[in-house]
């Protein structure tokens, strides 16, 4: 069976669950959750407990179903270590384009952070799959708004940072791919009952936005 490519993903449900705090004990559990709900692409950031142990029994139990892969991957030592335990996707609070092109050489996706359209300029240059807007409540769907009518519209515009299920439908108006998902969806210790609940608000706010949107 060949790997699910982010493309695929992101028209599956273009939501990435991030999982900054997860122990590897309890992350597979939260997984089955998530996949149970339709996600695809789970995030460990690099910050969390044993996060390559994470990620490694994450890729152990879902091979090719899904894509896993880390956050907060900042250096190009990270994206080598990542893809040493099988993650496909590099996700980063910033851009830097080393980072960005020396994953892409390796064949993995990279989705850094941006904030300013030069930012995101520079990513998309150097080869990222999406951009994720970060941290995107402080701008909000009129700055993005802003942004969408220079930027190339085949690199989906992630927002990441406070994403809630009532934003959701604006930022999808004005030209978001899709999200990435925190402490919303997921906080440290939150148990599998709780984060099911959750995604499932998510999940129902994004198609439902995306519906509204092609409507």
């Amino acid at each position: 069976m060949s790997s699910m490519t982010f493309q695929a993903a992101m028209n599956a449900l273009p939501l990435i669950a991030i999982l900054r705090g997860i122990t590897p004990d309890e992350v597979v559990a939260v997984a089955k959750a998530l996949q149970k709900e339709g996600f695809k692409i789970i995030e460990v950031p690099l910050n969390s407990p044993q996060p390559f142990e994470s990620i490694k029994r994450l890729v152990e139990t879902f091979g090719d179903e899904l894509i896993i892969g880390a956050g907060t991957v900042l250096s190009c030592a990270q994206v080598d270590e990542v893809q040493k335990v099988g993650g496909r996707i590099m996700i980063a609070p910033n851009v830097n384009p080393d980072v960005i092109r020396h994953a892409k050489a390796r064949g993995l996706y990279s989705v850094p952070g941006f904030y300013t359209v030069s930012e995101a300029f520079s990513a998309i240059e150097a080869g990222a799959d999406g951009v994720k807007l970060f941290p995107a409540d402080t701008l909000g769907a009129a700055g993005l708004k802003g942004m969408m009518v220079v930027l190339p519209k085949d690199v989906p515009v992630l927002p990441v940072g406070g994403v809630s299920n009532e934003t959701m439908s604006g930022f999808v108006e004005v030209g978001a791919g899709g999200f990435g998902l925190g402490s919303g969806l997921y906080k440290a210790g939150m148990s599998v009952e709780q984060v099911t609940e959750n995604a499932r608000g998510y999940v129902t706010a994004c198609r439902a936005a995306l519906a509204n949107n092609k409507a």
